[in-house]
């Protein structure tokens, strides 16, 4: 029988970290062994140890570090992921170019999966936006992304992510973002010339399917060698 994987689950309080919590008893290879949120006071499953993020090296062994936080959350759990030699799952965005290049460093001491994104949805639809400013060379390229209204970052890091996508294969892309009630996650890229557009269009309707697919991707990293691997490699 396999062991099943040891989850740290990093930022529970916040939507994504609850949302992890409820569905990691669906995720049959993976077994949460503790939580981390800033007071060390979020609602979790009673037999889940919690604790404040001030007592981060307090958290019991763990294989895989799943970390939905904030930017000054993410250097102190990639710190312990190191420190530990154990792997980490982040999809906390709004990260700067310092904090890319730390991550950069780290995969060479542990396996690591950044995202902005973890549903499958999504990661179809990079490579078609990779395709498309291929085959259409000198088209506009717009994307629009809407999220509720307790999202900070703007542009969201999935747009920034399919812009990235866009802009490697020629195009240049322009961003545009709502917030607006409780929008899950809508992406929109569009191509357009005279007299024709194309649109490619992600809408999310439940956050679990980001929880789904970054509990299915922290079980499937852990035993793999140091590196950075993406999400559709893993799926």
């Amino acid at each position: 029988m396999t062991t099943p994987v040891r989850l740290l689950i990093h930022g529970a309080s916040g939507r994504m970290g609850q949302a992890l919590l409820r569905l990691a008893a669906e995720e049959p290879g993976g077994h949460v062994v503790a939580a981390v949120s800033r007071s060390g006071n979020a609602v979790l499953p009673l037999q889940v140890p919690q604790f404040p993020a001030t007592a981060l090296e307090a958290v019991p062994d763990f294989d895989v570090a799943v970390d939905f936080s904030l930017p000054e959350g993410f250097d102190a759990v990639l710190a312990l992921c190191l420190s530990r030699g154990a792997a980490l799952v982040s999809g906390t965005t709004g990260l700067d170019a310092a904090r890319k290049q730390r991550l950069e460093t780290a995969s060479a001491s542990i396996p690591l999966v950044w995202a902005s994104n973890f549903s499958l949805g999504v990661a179809v639809l990079h490579d078609l936006v990779a395709r498309a400013a291929q085959l259409l060379p000198g088209w506009d390229c717009d994307i629009v992304e809407a999220h509720h209204t307790r999202k900070l970052d703007a542009p969201s890091g999935t747009a920034l992510t399919l812009g990235a996508a866009a802009q490697a294969s020629g195009a240049r892309p322009h961003y545009a973002s709502i917030r607006a009630g409780d929008i899950v996650g809508e992406h929109v890229v569009q191509f357009a010339a005279a007299g024709e557009r194309i649109e490619l269009v992600h809408r999310a309707t439940n956050r679990d399917i980001f929880a789904r697919g970054a509990l299915h991707v922290a079980t499937r990293l852990h035993g793999h060698a140091p590196g950075r691997y993406r999400v559709a490699e893993l799926l």
